[in-house]
Order: C-alpha cells, then structure tokens, then sequence
C-alpha cells in the first residue's frame, strides 16, 4: 500500500497530542480558555497551542527524582546481632537466632505446638514482646504460659485483627519482637474481602514486612496449612517473607521436627529436633537415639545408616520388607524414604544380582518418621531389601554407607568422614563403605566395590 494513501487514524491522533492554553505574558497553561489569565490577570493573552503527549511524559520524568544510587563499596560490612531463643535446636534452623527487622513464617498443622514454640521464643528473648493473637483470648493466652512457666515481664498482648490498628500499636509499643497468630485471622481495611481469603493474606504480609523493616522490629507469622500440607494461603507469601519455617510431627508422638524451607540468614539444610513435654519444647541434643530403635535384636530387613542434615550427622534404622506378590503387578511402597529411588535400586539389584525382586512387594520405612533424600542411604536401602528376601541379618553393631549406581557400584558418599566419627562415638563397632581412603578411628572397615560384595557379608 502506498503511505501517502494510509488512512490516520484519528483516536490516535488524539492520544499523541493535547490541546493547551498558554498566557504569553506569563506562560502560565490552562487546559481550557478563558477571556483572562488566571495567574498575571492579563485580558486576551490565552493562545491555543498543541503539545505531543510523549514530551509532556519525558518532562513529567524529569522533575521526578530519582532514586538514591549506593556505592556498597563504602558500606562497612557488620555481623547481624540476632536473639537468642536459649533453645539451640531452633537456633541452629534459624542460622543463629533471629534477626532483628526480619518477618518469619512458622506453620504447621493444628495442635502441634506452633502456639506453644512461639511463647517460649517470646519469653526467652531479652526485650519486650508484642504477642497478637485473633483465635484466643488474653486469659486463654495467659494460662498457656503459666502452665510453661514462661516470664511474663517483658510480654504485651493485643487481642485485635485488623492490621491498621495492629501497626499503630506496634510502633508506639517499638518491640523487639512481634507475634502475629494467626496471619489468616487479621484483616487490612484497605481490602474489601474476608478474612483469610488470598488478599487479605497478601495484604497483611506485606504491611508487617513493611513494619519489619522500617521499624527494625522482628516479625512472626503463624499460618496453617491445607490438607496437602502447604501454606494455606497464595503461594507468594512464601516470596515475601525472609524465613519459612515447618513444624512437622508425623508418627504423632512427642517429637517433633523443625525445618527451614527458606532463609535469608541461614541455611535451609538445618533439622531442628525438639521434644513436647509438659512445660513446652525441650532440644534433643542426640537425635540418633530416637530414630534407631533401642534394644532392637537383630532381625532380618533392618540396617544402620547415617544421614546428613545441615551441620549434623545422625543415624537412622532403614527396615523393609519382601513379599511375594499375590495378584497383579509387584507394589513399591515406602515411608520416609523416595519413591522414585527405591524402584531404581530395586530395578538395580534384579539386574546386576541374582536376587529376583520381579515378582516380589517392597515397602521400606525410616524408623522415627524421618522424611531423607540422601543419596549416602542407597547401599543401606539395598542392604535391607536383600536382608529381607533371603531372611538374614546385617548386625546391628555395623553402619552400611555409600551411593549405588545403575551398573551395581558402590560410590563414595560426602562427609564420609563425619559420618563415621558419629557411629564410633556411638559405639558401632563396624562400617561397610565404599572402596576410598578415609580415617575411621576404632571403626573395622569393610569396603566393597559393588552390590555382590555387599551380599557376600549377609549372614
């Protein structure tokens, strides 16, 4: 098409240009004319004039200013002065302590103690504490610490939903630390919706993350999950907060275990394991007792190995179970350990042994609820589905470490090392490993190269 014929269209030229009215005595502009300038009070100075809209945009940028640019060469580097909470399992998930101006998630399921974790935390801290709570009332609140024996001399409490009047109180108050239970129970009146709807949360998250860190003032957000076990609420909020933390109990017993899913001021590999008791959480400080089972004779299926969580080194009791499949397709079940690699391994050891899983059921539990993707955990799951398919026994007095790979070797695992110093300090008298040089103190050492070695050692 020739461009002299193009046809203008003119809603955009209406869109590109804009009519003015400007005083030629004092250049003042109007967007309508009038007889008399309003600004000098001139008779008859008004001129119409037409301006593009984009040079209007790029002046409206120029008289608006601009950020601060920082030079991070110039910022002294300083180390974050973080509250204690005198409980060292939570400590260690949080990197050290709290951080002052950081906004935490903690969620869990109902009745597992999230309530009970953040009392302790705000009495154990050294400045005051702002406790909010929009499910209990301040006499519920008050004997729930009582029977804690919590120190209720720096703690405040609000019984309030709505956000606004939440912050305005928090920064007369100025607290060290603010608790919020629940974040699905307050509200912003900015937001014409209900109470925990995805909005709402939304809102509200973002209001005490601005309180957070404006103010210098650490933040706790207690939020449920939903029935599959996220965070009730739009996935986002994960996004906005500093540190997501997951309360989780799955035997129903009185351990619980702590972990961090994100952390901005630390590591999200940390386990915390605490134990409820009467007067609240208490620290564990030897997780491995309680996923090995004490007093445990030898039995056929059940093998020793050691994991690795953050900074920590533990051992676990892997057991599994062999059975003849009765009807259709041979099941793969497990708990605690990945679906995905047990039907590998087990795939594996059809192949590269003489055992035949094909027609056999496998589950395999990690004692203690324990949920572990470890690799290092490999030969000890091999170990304990061909202790079981044959009926004999590895002793319990012996650690089995190392990673299988699709041809039957046995790979070196990280911080073998560590992993052996913690069975020798708990009084393991044997390791089977792979075949690398490594110190192992008092421990006997048996190394094997592929899965028909490891076989060769059941009894």
């Amino acid at each position: 098409m020739n461009p002299a014929n193009k046809k203008i269209n003119p809603k955009s030229m209406a869109n590109n240009f804009k009519t003015i009215f400007t005083c030629s005595n004092c250049d003042a502009q109007f967007p309508k004319w009038s007889g008399r300038c309003l600004e000098c009070g001139s008779w008859g100075t008004l001129s119409e004039q037409i301006q593009d809209n984009k040079d209007l945009k790029k002046e409206a940028l120029k008289r608006i200013g601009g950020a601060e640019i920082i030079d991070l060469k110039e910022i002294k580097a300083s180390s974050l002065i973080r509250f204690k909470t005198n409980i060292l399992e939570i400590d260690r998930v949080l990197g050290g302590g709290i951080v002052p101006g950081s906004l935490i998630l903690l969620s869990g399921e109902p009745g597992i103690g999230k309530s009970t974790l953040v009392a302790q935390i705000a009495t154990a801290i050294k400045g005051e504490t702002l406790y909010v709570s929009g499910e209990e009332s301040a006499a519920q609140v008050k004997d729930r610490l009582t029977r804690l024996n919590c120190n209720l001399d720096n703690l405040k409490f609000i019984s309030e939903t709505n956000v606004e009047k939440i912050f305005s109180s928090a920064l007369k108050v100025k607290p060290s630390l603010l608790i919020v239970d629940s974040i699905q129970t307050v509200y912003s009146s900015l937001i014409p919706s209900e109470a925990g709807g995805i909005s709402q949360i939304r809102a509200a998250a973002i209001k005490f993350l601005e309180l957070a860190k404006e103010n210098d003032i650490a933040v706790i957000l207690i939020g449920h999950i939903t029935k599959d076990g996220a965070v009730a609420g739009p996935k986002s909020l994960e996004h906005i907060v500093d540190t997501v933390l997951y309360l989780e109990n799955e035997n129903n017993n009185n351990y619980c275990l702590l972990r961090a899913t994100k952390n901005r001021f630390g590591s999200v590999n940390e386990l915390g394991v605490l134990e409820m008791t009467g007067f609240g959480f208490q620290e564990v400080k030897n997780p491995s007792l309680i996923f090995i089972e004490s007093g445990t004779s030898d039995i056929s299926g059940s093998v020793i190995g050691c994991v690795i969580e953050g900074s920590r080194s533990f051992l676990v009791d892997l057991q599994a179970l062999v059975s003849k499949t009765v009807f259709g397709y041979p099941q793969r079940k497990t708990s605690g350990f990945d679906l995905n690699r047990l039907s590998v391994l087990s795939a594996v050891i059809s192949k590269r042994t003489k055992i035949n899983l094909t027609t056999q059921d496998i589950i395999l539990n990690i004692v203690g609820g324990l949920r572990i993707s470890d690799p290092a955990l490999d030969l000890a799951a091999c170990a304990a589905i061909v202790s079981s398919s044959q009926d004999k026994y590895f002793s319990r007095e012996t650690l089995v470490l190392g990673e299988v790979g699709l041809g039957g070797e046995v790979r070196n695992v990280s911080r073998l090392e560590m992993r052996l110093k913690e069975a020798e300090r708990l009084g393991f008298k044997t390791a089977i490993i792979p075949d690398v040089e490594v110190k192992a103190g008092k421990l006997k050492l048996i190394k094997v190269k592929n899965l028909g070695e490891l076989i060769g050692l059941i009894k």
